[in-house]
């Protein structure tokens, strides 16, 4: 059978529940993503399957001109304790009353890698719409943005939380404000 077996109304996905993928990366709005995904995982008795997307330093270029099997080792091992500190950070140590859920960090850049759990046209994607800055948007396109082009199910875009939107246009204004000290001389 094939893995689109779902869009087609095959008997798989009757078969397996509805899931709901939600990308983490321990950013305030991947946690309200990742919140967004348990209230509607309660809502319509679905699992929740929360990943991490990582990459190894100097991204999959850098690794194949250099590649170091003990790095790798470490770098995988920093994303898994990255995803369980999110989800100890979003649930308080506890995971969410009432709801499956699991989680995994996988190699690969974020969008294909969310979209490669989010398979069936029943299952639901969601992501943080991080930061909306200019610059940001003109030096790589959005994860939310990225997700629509690759995603055969729904993706739902969970807008920046107001904490986040407020420190983020803090962290801008005290930028402007304090004057870059001098290095002193001798």
């Amino acid at each position: 059978m094939d893995h689109r077996d779902g869009e087609r109304g095959g008997e798989r996905d009757v078969l397996r529940p509805r899931r709901i993928v939600v990308g983490v990366s321990g950013s305030l709005g991947s946690l309200a993503a990742l919140h967004r995904a348990v209230e509607e995982a309660r809502r319509t008795d679905a699992e929740v399957l929360a990943v991490l997307a990582w990459l190894p330093q100097g991204g999959e270029i850098g690794y194949r001109r250099a590649p170091c099997p003990p790095l790798l080792g470490v770098w995988e091992e920093s994303a898994t304790a990255r995803l369980a500190e999110a989800l100890d950070a979003a649930f308080g140590g506890a995971g969410p009353a009432g709801v499956r859920m699991s989680g995994c960090a996988v190699r690969g850049e974020t969008a294909p890698a969310l979209a490669l759990f989010a398979d069936r046209s029943a299952d639901l994607l969601v992501v943080g719409a991080g930061s909306g800055s200019r610059l940001r948007r003109g030096l790589r396109a959005s994860v939310p943005a990225e997700c629509l082009k690759v995603a055969r199910c729904p993706v739902l875009a969970v807008p920046r939380p107001p904490l986040q939107r407020e420190l983020e246009s803090r962290s801008w204004r005290h930028w402007w404000q304090f004057p870059v000290a001098p290095v002193p001389t001798r």
